[in-house]
């Protein structure tokens, strides 16, 4: 409850908010910058003509309900569109108000998280029992025509992998409760199943708040940081100046959403930009380097690379390469967050 107006408020983009269920019909879309003030230090320095953030996209769809993976409401067709997200942020009503219709009659954090989560786990269970009537009948074709024994035991793997993940789906358990190992959550990769996503979730405590849930997540009443949205940023840093009540919180869900997804960011700076460049934590320097251009792995040479607090302790590129404070680091450098990096291509 609160999904749209949530959506609103991160990406201070209009989109259709009511007092009704279903009443997001397409899914919206919208890049949120991440926000990070060693993007304004490094282009203060560089006297960068403009800054580019580190971006995340967020899809807001329908709300789901009970008997969702059946049907129920709008159903099936808004699972699908999260399949190829890699997290999901859910947001929970957890105030009172009259005069805001909740779809199942009384206000219950808890029991709307179980009812989504049941949700997801059973369509994540006919996904499983799909896969795995495929791989029986693949399975059955090699051993009649002795097809290639390797694609066999890889078929013969993935069954076993998805009867685990079956096991506890049945139970209305979450995927993640198989706590399958990297190399299992490999061979399954392509199936997106919902309950192995992680999971943030933002109870919406724009009114009188009630109870809360046993479930950990962030507080943020959407009803204010809907009408921040509205302001113009100038007007939002007046008015955050004044602190306590006043403060915008959104800053800390996406940073969180950022770790949740295991990203980090690089920089490059000069004078015509300073950008933030997103990659997956664990990145080699070439695998970096296609954040910017696809050429830049495949042609990778040397990478130099300084973290950012050095290289404005040394005031500018030039002064850090003086100094001998520039790495030259290889293709196996695993990039760090916060590295402001040159690539050699």
């Amino acid at each position: 409850m609160g999904k749209s107006t949530f959506f609103k408020a991160l990406t201070r983009e209009q989109v259709n908010i009511a007092n009704f269920p279903f009443a997001t019909i397409n899914p919206n879309i919208g890049i949120v910058k991440v926000p990070d003030n060693r993007l304004n230090l490094l282009a203060e320095m560089s006297k960068s003509q403009k800054i580019v953030p580190a971006a995340v996209e967020f899809v807001d769809i329908a709300g789901l309900v009970k008997g969702a993976h059946e049907g129920a409401g709008l159903g099936n067709q808004f699972l699908a569109r999260i399949r190829e997200v890699d997290a999901i942020v859910e947001v929970v009503r957890s105030f009172e108000d009259p005069d805001i219709i909740h779809v199942d009659g009384d206000i219950s954090p808890q029991r709307d998280i179980e009812t989504i989560q049941l949700e997801l786990a059973m369509a994540d269970l006919q996904t499983v029992n799909k896969h795995l009537v495929k791989n029986v009948s693949l399975m059955d074709i090699s051993r009649r025509e002795k097809k290639d024994l390797k694609n066999y035991r890889r078929t013969e793997e993935e069954k076993i992998i998805l009867e685990k993940i079956k096991f506890v789906l049945e139970a209305g358990e979450l995927a993640t409760k198989a706590n399958l190992p990297d190399s299992e959550l490999e061979i399954i990769k392509d199936l997106h199943l919902l309950t192995l996503k992680p999971f943030i979730f933002v109870f919406n405590a724009s009114g009188k708040n009630i109870s809360k849930s046993q479930t950990k997540g962030i507080e943020i009443d959407l009803k204010f940081e809907a009408e921040l949205a509205e302001l113009s940023e100038e007007e939002v840093k007046e008015f955050s100046a004044l602190g306590g009540k006043n403060e915008s919180h959104l800053d800390d869900l996406i940073v969180s959403a950022y770790k949740v997804l295991n990203l980090i960011t690089f920089f490059t700076t000069g004078e015509d930009e300073t950008r933030g460049w997103t990659i997956e934590a664990g990145s080699t320097a070439p695998r970096a380097g296609a954040a910017i251009h696809g050429d830049f792995e495949e042609k990778f040479i040397k990478a130099e690379a300084i973290n950012w607090q050095k290289l404005l302790e040394c005031g500018s590129w030039a002064n850090a390469r003086q100094k001998g404070l520039l790495r030259i680091e290889g293709r196996d450098y695993v990039v760090c967050d916060g590295d402001v990096i040159e690539f050699k291509i």
